[in-house]
């Protein structure tokens, strides 16, 4: 899976950390990106006063960010070079289709973080939210549980804000374009429809 000892070792003692502190993660996301995850270390802690190069431990952030958010980052290696083409300046967020880099907001810091609270004002993302439950679900079936007939109104009205703000994920999350394609409630989300079944919301 990792080249060498010293990456492997790192993510088998984050995983047992993000399980210790209620995570449910497995070595998925650490096996399919290994090269990604390991200059990505590299790059949060490397510095070269002489060649002007700093710490950037954003894409270290963009990796977990993904794998504890559900968001989309292309987690591809050519993203971390030290002086990347034209073509690879900017590491696109696939999950807004717009997106060519960096998602910012009134609700985001420039790093694209999303909103530390976890209870959102939005009605859509709360009735998603109630749909989903603990269920793996595809977008029509999301549409049909929110009673909505459209799919570009569903998708730009309920799918994509809660995945923005961090409530729900891609089941396939390397592959968005998936033909099984299902979504799920992230830890975030699974807090947040909790309270709502039980009333509190």
């Amino acid at each position: 899976m990792f080249g060498e000892g010293n990456t492997r070792t790192t993510a088998v003692f984050v995983i047992l950390y993000l399980r210790h502190i209620g995570f449910g993660v497995n070595n998925e996301m650490f096996a399919q990106h290994s090269w990604y995850f390991r200059n990505a270390l590299v790059r949060a802690n490397y510095k070269n006063a002489v060649k002007s190069v700093d710490y950037s431990p954003i894409y270290l952030e963009r990796f977990f960010r993904n794998l504890l958010l559900g968001e989309q980052w292309d987690l591809r290696n050519r993203y971390l070079h030290i002086h990347p083409t034209d073509e690879w300046k900017e590491q696109p967020n696939l999950v807004t289709p717009t997106s060519t880099g960096q998602v910012r907001g009134k609700n985001r810091t420039s790093t694209g973080q999303v909103r530390d609270k976890l209870h959102t004002d939005n009605p859509n993302i709360l009735k998603l939210l109630k749909v989903v439950g603990y269920k793996e679900l595809s977008v029509k079936d999301m549409m049909n549980g929110v009673g909505l007939k459209g799919r570009d109104n569903f998708l730009h009205l309920y799918l994509y804000p809660a995945i923005t703000d961090g409530y729900l994920r891609l089941l396939y999350s390397q592959s968005p374009r998936h033909p099984r394609q299902q979504y799920l409630l992230t830890v975030k989300g699974l807090a947040l429809y909790k309270e709502l079944i039980k009333g509190k919301l």
